[in-house]
C-alpha cells in the first residue's frame, strides 16, 4: 500500500511538473507573439459588425459616401453620391428605364436607426435652394436641423433642412465665390458642425478655400474666419506637400474638417499636410500634431471623431491613404494605436472617409472612392490594444 502511494505521489508530481512546463513554454509563446505584434497600451477596444448596416431596399446602392453624422436619437445619417456608380452598377437606372431589375442610386441622404434598418431617406434638387453639384459632409444639429455641404466645382453654399427634408436656408451661392477672405461665399465645404452653446456653425472650407468659417446657425451671418495658425487666409499656391520643410504657414486643400470639442478646443484636419491643428472657437492657434507625416498624395488627416465619455479622452482620426483609423489620446495628442488596412473585406477601408461615433462609443466609417459604403466598429470596452497598430479588428467570436 505505501509503495502505491508512493508511485501515486511520483505520478502526480510529474503531472504537476508537466503542467508548469506548459504554462511556462505557453507564457514564453505568448511572449514572442506579443513582442513580434508590438507593444500593448491601454486604450478604447472595437470589432467590426460585418452585418451592419442591413441591406438597402428597393434595388438601391450607394456610390461614393462622403458624410456620417449622429443625431440624440443615436441614428446614423449619411450622405452619398448616387451620380458616381457606374451604368454596369445600375443598369435598370440607364436609358431606356427599367431594361433591367437592378439597380438604382439610393437618394443622397440616409438615415439608419441603431439596428441598422433604413427608416428615412430623401435629398436632391428641389425648389428654393441650389443642391450643389456635388454634395459633401452631413451634421444633423442640436435642433435636429441637417447641413450639407456643396463640394462640386461651382458650389459656394451649404444647405440646411429640417430632419424630413424641408428646406430652412442656403448660405452662399453657387459660383459666387471670390477667394478665402469672401464674406459671403464658401468655395467647395467638405464638413460642418454646429456648437449646441453658442448656436455657431462651424465650415470647412474647403477644397477651394483655405479656411475655416464660423457662422451664426440661424441666420447664416458670417462671424469670423480664418487659416493656419490663426493667420488670415492666403490662397497663394503652396505647392506640393514636403514633409522634411518647414510647416506650411496656410492650410493646404482641403480643410477637410473643423470639431468642436466639450471644452471648447477646435480640431481642423488639414489634410495634404498631414496634421491636426487646434485652436480656440475665436481662432487662436493651440498647438498641432502632425500624423504619418511622411505620406503624400491625399494626405493621412481625413476626418477626426471624439469618444464619448465626458472628458472626450480620445481622437479616433480617419487616414484614407494609409486606410485605418488612429486612437489618439487627447490630453497628451499621442497617437496610442491604429486599426484597419486596405481592402473590401469588413474591416478594411477603401477611402476610408468620414468618421463618427454614437452614445455607445461605437465608431461609423463612411469610405469614398469605390469603397462605397459605411461600416459600424463596436466599442468593446477599454483594455490591452496593440501598438502601433491592430490590423484588421475582426470580432472575437
Amino acid at each position: 500500500m505505501q509503495k502505491l502511494r508512493g508511485r501515486r505521489r511520483l505520478a502526480l508530481g510529474a503531472v504537476c511538473l508537466a503542467l508548469i512546463a506548459v504554462v511556462v513554454l505557453g507564457q514564453a509563446m505568448l511572449g514572442r507573439t506579443v513582442a513580434a505584434q508590438g507593444n500593448m497600451v491601454f486604450g478604447p477596444m472595437f470589432e467590426v459588425d460585418p452585418l451592419w448596416p442591413k441591406p438597402l431596399p428597393n434595388h438601391w446602392l450607394l456610390g461614393t459616401t462622403i458624410g456620417v453624422s449622429v443625431d440624440a436619437r443615436d441614428h446614423i445619417w449619411i450622405i452619398h453620391r448616387g451620380d458616381s456608380l457606374s451604368a454596369g452598377e445600375v443598369p435598370a437606372a440607364q436609358d431606356p428605364p427599367n431594361a433591367a431589375e437592378c439597380c438604382f442610386p439610393a437618394p443622397p441622404v440616409l438615415e439608419f436607426d441603431q439596428a441598422g434598418t433604413l427608416v428615412g431617406s430623401w435629398g436632391g434638387p428641389g425648389d428654393g435652394y441650389e443642391w450643389p453639384a456635388s454634395n459633401h459632409g452631413i451634421f444633423v444639429d442640436h435642433m435636429d436641423n441637417v447641413w450639407i455641404g456643396g463640394n462640386g466645382g461651382p458650389d459656394a453654399q451649404i444647405l440646411k433642412f429640417t430632419r424630413h427634408g424641408r428646406f430652412l436656408m442656403q448660405v452662399g451661392r453657387s459660383g459666387a465665390s471670390t477667394g478665402s477672405n469672401d464674406p459671403a461665399n464658401f468655395s467647395r465645404v467638405a464638413k460642418i458642425f454646429v456648437d449646441p452653446k453658442e448656436n455657431e456653425a462651424y465650415i470647412s472650407d474647403g477644397y477651394g478655400n483655405k479656411r475655416v468659417v464660423v457662422l451664426d446657425a440661424d441666420t447664416g451671418e458670417f462671424k469670423r474666419f480664418w487659416g493656419a495658425y490663426g493667420n488670415t487666409p492666403d490662397d497663394t499656391d503652396l505647392g506640393r506637400y514636403d514633409p522634411n520643410a518647414e510647416p506650411a504657414p496656410q492650410f493646404r486643400n482641403p480643410v477637410h474638417c473643423a470639431e468642436l470639442s466639450f471644452d471648447g478646443l477646435l480640431y481642423v484636419c488639414d489634410r495634404v499636410n498631414d496634421r491636426i491643428q487646434v485652436f480656440e472657437p475665436d481662432g487662436t492657434y493651440v498647438q498641432e500634431l502632425f500624423v504619418a507625416k511622411d505620406t503624400l498624395g491625399a494626405g493621412s488627416v481625413w476626418d477626426i471623431a471624439f469618444s464619448r465619455d465626458a472628458g472626450q479622452k480620445y481622437i479616433y482620426l480617419a487616414d484614407g491613404v494609409n486606410e485605418k483609423i488612429y486612437i489618439i489620446d487627447r490630453a497628451s495628442m499621442q497617437v496610442l494605436s491604429s486599426f484597419g488596412d486596405g481592402g473590401r473585406q469588413p474591416g478594411q477601408f477603401y477611402g476610408a472617409h468620414s468618421i463618427m461615433t454614437d452614445s455607445h462609443g461605437n465608431i461609423y466609417v463612411t469610405e469614398t472612392f469605390e469603397g462605397k459604403r459605411v461600416q459600424k466598429f463596436v466599442y468593446k470596452g477599454e483594455g490591452p490594444i496593440r501598438a502601433p497598430d491592430q490590423g484588421v479588428v475582426w470580432p472575437a467570436n
